[in-house]
Formats: C-alpha cells, structure tokens, sequence
C-alpha cells in the first residue's frame, strides 16, 4: 500500500487527530492515501464516524503496540 502522507498525532487527544486529519485531507487529491498514527483509544470510533460522515473512505484500522493506525482514502 503506497502511503501518500503521514501524519503524527501521538500524544493528542480527540478532536484534534481527527482536525489535523481533516486539514491534511483537505490539501490531497482524490484517490491519495493518507496514514494517522494516534495514541487515543478513541479515535477508532472517531475515524469511523468521521469516515461516515466526510465520504472518505477508511481503508484500514490497526493497533500495533498501544498505537492506533488509521488509513483513509481522499474521496
């Protein structure tokens, strides 16, 4: 999978890995894949609604070692 950005959230809590999520998406083209590396338990219920309710597609949810990857595709 060809990751086209990659963003850090480590350490934040929600809303802002979803905000800064929302930014990055906003600057890729359609079809872009962009990487949300968290730390916030919550944000697997958070990127999923928010998947839901911006049309971006969320393509993979991982959690590798207390770290919670969110892999969405700009709509």
């Amino acid at each position: 999978m060809h990751i086209d950005k990659e963003l850090d959230t480590r350490g934040l809590n929600c809303p802002l890995p979803i905000l800064k999520a929302k930014k990055a998406l906003a600057e890729m083209t359609s079809g872009q894949l962009l990487r949300v590396v968290s730390t916030d338990s919550g944000s697997t219920r958070d990127f999923m609604a928010f998947s839901k309710q911006t049309g971006n597609e969320l393509v993979e949810q991982l959690n590798e070692g207390g770290d919670f990857i969110h892999v969405l595709k700009r709509r």
